[in-house]
């Protein structure tokens, strides 16, 4: 087998804890950067952070290809382009099928409990995840911003949006927080009245992001002058002439 390419990882930071586990003696990765959770929440700025850093790595003469440690994510990565490099991106709606290890073992999952509300150690901590924390959390920083009426509002449109789950998966890949987090994730599905499932994850699609092979039918790969693009099907992202780009 010929050894992985160089490459530049850009890691949004819920995957931190599963990468520790792919990434040992990684040193064809000449450098990463880790972006927040929360911009998730702005897909639009999302897309502008990624691009500038994007562009920047492309400057690299020391790497072949950036690795997006990303899915579609809301298309916040839709438009992603270079003119130098290849993207690499796995075939993902979002971070859940790449833990679960496939976009196929995902759509498994949902069409089996489609109420899942899927917990991961990097979404605990970022108190992202349904559960009292997640309630504190947001009482205090919509305090900074609202009145308290429309924090109230607002607390209740959170709550009202949970009602569409009964359980709590937690995707477990072995990592050191997993036996915490897992009974983190039991205690917040005792809150809410829930059913706790503790899941096996798969690493295998985040493993081969960093390592290779990518094979067409797990990761996109965008070439200089495409960019990356939304595919209303399965194959989720796909590979689309550059718009006019400076």
């Amino acid at each position: 087998m010929n050894p992985p390419p160089p490459i530049a990882l850009l890691i949004c930071d819920v995957f931190e804890p599963e990468l520790a586990l792919v990434t040992a003696g990684a040193s064809h990765i000449i450098e990463q950067r880790v972006f927040e959770i929360a911009l998730h929440d702005r897909p639009e700025v999302m897309r502008g952070i990624l691009q500038q850093a994007v562009t920047e790595l492309d400057a690299r003469d020391d790497i072949e290809a950036i690795v997006l440690v990303y899915g579609l994510c809301g298309c916040g990565t839709v438009g992603l382009h270079t003119r130098r490099h290849r993207l690499v991106i796995p075939r993902a709606h979002d971070c859940r099928a790449i833990f679960l290890g496939s976009k196929e073992e995902f759509a498994r999952r949902q069409e089996a409990c489609p109420g899942c509300y899927y917990y991961t150690p990097g979404w605990n901590l970022a108190r992202r995840v349904p559960g009292p924390d997640r309630l504190a959390f947001l009482k205090e920083s919509l305090a900074e911003r609202f009145e308290p009426e429309d924090v109230e509002f607002l607390i209740e449109s959170e709550q009202e949006m949970w009602s569409n789950y009964d359980t709590a998966a937690f995707i477990d890949l072995g990592t050191a927080a997993g036996p915490r987090e897992a009974a983190y994730t039991q205690a917040c599905a005792q809150d809410l009245g829930w059913t706790f499932e503790h899941l096996q994850g798969d690493l295998a699609l985040l493993r081969d992001l960093i390592w290779g092979p990518w094979d067409d039918q797990r990761y996109q790969i965008i070439a200089p002058g495409q960019q990356l693009g939304h595919s209303p099907d399965a194959a989720i992202v796909r590979a689309d002439p550059l718009k006019n780009q400076p």
